[in-house]
């Protein structure tokens, strides 16, 4: 796709986000599978500029897992096919014992010898600094020049509980064009049938709030406004009641209570005749309907009416064309690697959006339509939770923690459009 990298033939930029939880449960098989993986994407690939937001670096025990995260940056460096990336940035959030600031995110950033002219921002100083070398900051990002990196505040977080949720930003220039990218993870369904109680869900609303949040400090009057790209895991959710209403539009609903505190503990919906055959059996943390094939069938398009949270931010954020099944909650078992756990209702967590400006610059009249890619790969074997995505030719069968993979190719490089 990107030929031999020349500057005549534009810069390849690739951006990657994958919520990495899982590598760091079983690092003997999960990691080394990923890594085999991305190296072949990067080879097939070649993209001039590489970016990876990282969610849930370290797995759910982080402290346990620090030795993990450390090999893993390890390998990525010293990989040979990294070998002609002369130019890193590591960004790890590792600072675990501080409650009020630990987000477990990862960013990381891989610059190709062959491009010479990339700055990145300072945001203390207020001006771009030539990239040079390969760095790796961690546990003080707080006090990092070269980012933003912010915890939601405590009273964003669902029934004031702390999590590990919030958002990382840098800004880089390639030659005269500056944009921001920003590494975000928001909060999740923490019940299915909390979830279920109204559309839009109380999730949704708090994931809005987030999200706004985010919009706002990365073009609020600090800084000169540019256009930004925010990919990670949007924990974006289908709209649990419509969906359940449209699977179960021909079903019948009876309601299961706790004896001890006659709370909703569970829903049965059956179907009117058929030996009033179970449809869809919903508790906190399941989500067992009878036919998953509805959710892969032509990618699961059919219920992209239901995937309505980024609408509210329609005059600020903008998205390819999804062509690819829900990327959340894949079987971890290696063996099903097209099988959707039976715990939350599919959708499509993980997404690269962009602003306005942003887009402008992605869908410039002289790009090829094969130059834009946004997709997912790994439709047969799984090790983890969330899909992988990748562009250009179908990908070999792989099952990794959602990666999502778009790649612009610019014919030239294009100046900063006007906000």
């Amino acid at each position: 796709m990107a030929g031999k990298l020349t500057a005549a033939q534009g810069t390849g930029i690739l951006l990657v986000t994958a919520n990495v939880g899982s590598l760091f449960e079983d690092p003997e098989n999960l990691q080394k599978t990923w890594l085999r993986e991305f190296y072949q994407v990067i080879q097939s690939h070649k993209p001039h500029f590489l970016a990876v937001h990282c969610q849930e670096v370290g797995g759910k025990n982080y402290e346990a897992s620090m030795s993990h995260v450390d090999s893993f940056v390890k390998e990525l460096l010293s990989s040979d096919a990294m070998r002609e990336y002369s130019r890193v940035r590591v960004y790890l959030d590792e600072n675990y014992k501080s409650q009020e600031h630990f987000t477990a995110l990862g960013s990381f950033y891989f610059i190709h010898e062959s491009l010479k002219n990339i700055h990145q921002f300072d945001f203390k100083a207020k001006k771009f600094k030539k990239v040079l070398g390969k760095e790796t900051c961690s546990e003080t990002l707080e006090s990092t020049p070269t980012l933003e990196k912010e915890k939601f505040p405590q009273d964003y977080f669902p029934e004031c509980k702390w999590s590990r949720k919030g958002f990382i930003r840098t800004r880089w220039a390639l030659a005269d064009c500056a944009f921001d990218l920003v590494n975000i993870h928001l909060f999740h369904d923490a019940s299915n049938l909390v979830a279920w109680e109204k559309s839009p869900s109380v999730y949704s609303g708090t994931r809005q709030k987030a999200l706004g949040y985010v919009l706002d400090r990365i073009t609020d009057q600090r800084y000169e406004k540019v256009p930004y790209f925010v990919f990670g895991d949007f924990n974006f959710r289908l709209d649990s009641k419509q969906v359940i209403e449209s699977l179960c539009s021909t079903a019948t609903m009876q309601t299961v209570r706790a004896a001890d505190t006659n709370e909703v503990d569970k829903l049965i919906f059956r179907e009117s005749d058929n030996d009033r055959k179970v449809v869809l059996q919903l508790e906190k943390k399941l989500f067992n309907y009878v036919n998953q094939d509805v959710f892969r069938e032509n990618n699961g398009t059919s219920l992209l009416e239901f995937d309505k949270e980024l609408s509210v931010f329609k005059d600020r954020l903008h998205e390819l064309e999804i062509s690819f099944p829900p990327s959340y909650p894949y079987s971890e078992d290696s063996s099903q690697g097209k099988q959707y756990m039976n715990t939350r209702c599919p959708a499509w967590c993980d997404r690269i959006l962009m602003s306005s400006s942003a887009r402008d610059l992605v869908l410039k009249p002289e790009n090829e339509e094969k130059s834009i890619v946004y997709d997912n790969i790994g439709p047969n074997v799984c090790m983890g939770d969330h899909k992988v995505t990748t562009g250009a030719r179908p990908p070999p069968a792989l099952c990794l923690h959602t990666c999502f993979i778009i790649i612009i190719i610019y014919s030239s490089y294009p100046r900063v459009p006007q906000w």
